[in-house]
């Protein structure tokens, strides 16, 4: 037991170090990852169609 309450008082020693992003950080950051995803899916669903497209010419020979 007591090696439990000791854990979590470590825990909460090391919590209180951790420097929290600000709202507008935290915003900005959310921002970037959303961007890079869509980007990401264009990327993808564009080499995806390519390939699809290719392979059925392929197969009309």
């Amino acid at each position: 037991m007591i090696k439990v309450i000791q854990f979590f008082s470590e825990v909460k020693s090391e919590l209180s170090k951790v420097v929290w992003p600000t709202k507008q950080q935290t915003l900005r950051y959310t921002g970037v990852v959303i961007l890079f995803s869509v980007l990401v899916s264009i990327v993808l669903a564009s080499a995806d169609y390519g390939l699809i497209k290719g392979l059925e010419k392929l197969i009309e020979r």
